[in-house]
């Protein structure tokens, strides 16, 4: 069983985590996407404010329930405190015991890695694939690292939470029911 880990803060999830996600499915032949939202992410020291954990897990599953493909997790947020990749691979090692993990890096995780929790565990607990977008150094990549090109989405979740607060419409740029969710609980709003 091949199984792909896909971390990340998802304040708020977007079309172009999606997108992404179908792109690493197809090309890396996954059996399945594990969604992953973080709980506390340790290499930003401050949070975007708008979305509780809890908040940011149930409109991950808003944008990606439905694809059998997906499974989000809430594995990082029930254990609390910060999440640190090589916590949550050890634990889907012993969960998913002989399966293949590969984890997926965003082309701008790939310049912090070394500063990550025990950098040389997680290589060797997951095979690394590096989502690009055709327009990053490729010999900057970890050795033995996978490149998935990736289509170019120009959308960032920091974008999205700007948009809120200055009253602009999200449609388009997430899931519907993402879009209905935030705007229901009032989110990202000044």
């Amino acid at each position: 069983m091949r199984l792909g880990v896909f971390g990340g803060s998802f304040n708020p999830p977007h079309i172009g985590h999606v997108l992404l996600g179908v792109d690493a499915v197809e090309a890396l032949g996954l059996d399945k996407l594990i969604v992953m939202p973080a709980n506390a992410n340790p290499l930003k020291t401050i949070a975007p404010a708008g979305a509780s954990a809890i908040q940011r897990l149930q409109m991950t599953q808003r944008a990606f329930g439905g694809d059998p493909r997906f499974d989000v997790s809430d594995m990082e947020i029930r254990r609390g405190g910060l999440s640190y990749t090589v916590d949550t691979l050890e634990t889907l090692s012993a969960e998913y015991v002989g399966a293949e993990l590969i984890l997926l890096l965003g082309s701008d995780s790939v310049a912090t890695f070394e500063r990550w929790v025990r950098p040389g565990r997680i290589l060797e607990l997951a095979r690394l694939a590096v989502l690009t977008r055709g327009i990053e150094e490729k010999s900057k990549l970890p050795v033995g690292a996978t490149v998935v090109s990736a289509r170019r989405v120009d959308v960032s979740s920091s974008e999205i939470r700007r948009r809120v607060a200055d009253g602009k419409s999200i449609k388009g740029f997430v899931a519907d029911g993402v879009e209905q969710f935030i705007l229901a609980a009032q989110l990202y709003t000044s």
